[in-house]
């Protein structure tokens, strides 16, 4: 019998930790898939965040690099500097990049380093308990948010898409989204599209992927997907940014 589906071979066996209804698992698996038909596995090194996807190295079967806190887009760009003809990738999340790194990915963006960056944006820290992010939406209750994210006192969560892709630098940003079939299609195909621009040597890309957390916002799995589609693609909305 033919086999017409098949574990990618970029992914090891090893299982994922995420909880029920994340959508790390999901994105993992598109990258592994994007690398692999590309035919790019021996020459692709990505850089682990700190974070929910903080052992990204345990799950993809390239050369891997942790990095610190919010540091990934530099340790990239020290390795795209070093082998300019690999590809590299960061894997970071909303508190990893839109909080502590926030001048990393927008000074990476700016110089037009060659490198990929995939973003989850699931609008909360969701590794270290729940805690209001950069990317929590307005009146969403957190840990550090118990009455709702106040406007007047926290400002409102910030759009690093449409940031980026006001960057010289940037050739390809995206937003996507894993709620339904459809933005799981396009965010496949978004991915694909920035590495194909790190190969093309245009500079800068990212794709960011907003992305469920039934554990922290306290929801079922299926909720979890029904909230991101009514509260978040409002305010994050989905499309190509930039293409160049």
């Amino acid at each position: 019998m033919a086999t017409i589906f098949k574990r990618t071979s970029v992914l090891t066996n090893a299982p994922f930790h995420y909880c029920p209804g994340c959508g790390h698992g999901i994105v993992h698996r598109m990258v592994a898939e994007v690398i692999e038909e590309l035919g790019i596995r021996e020459k692709t090194a990505g850089v682990a965040p700190v974070g929910c996807a903080v052992f990204a190295y345990n799950y993809f079967d390239v050369d891997m690099y942790e990095a610190a806190h919010g540091r990934a887009p530099a340790v990239a760009t020290g390795y795209k500097r070093v082998h300019p003809e690999n590809v590299c990738f960061t894997y970071q999340g909303d508190g990893d990049l839109a909080s502590i790194g926030t001048a990393e990915i927008v000074h990476a963006a700016h110089r037009g380093e060659k490198i990929t960056t995939i973003f989850i944006n699931n609008a909360i820290y969701g590794m270290t308990g729940g805690q209001m992010a950069p990317t929590t939406l307005v009146g969403q209750k957190t840990t550090t948010s118990p009455l709702g994210r106040d406007k007047d006192h926290c400002g409102e969560p910030i759009r690093m898409a449409e940031m980026l892709a006001t960057i010289n630098g940037s050739a390809f940003i995206a937003r996507t989204a894993l709620n339904n079939t459809a933005n799981l299609v396009k965010t496949k195909a978004a991915i694909k599209k920035a590495f194909q621009a790190q190969l093309d040597g245009k500079g800068f890309s990212m794709v960011e992927i907003l992305s469920p957390c039934p554990t922290n916002w306290g929801k079922s799995p299926a909720e979890a997907m029904d909230w991101l589609a009514e509260n978040m693609i409002p305010y994050y909305p989905l499309g190509i940014m930039k293409e160049v």
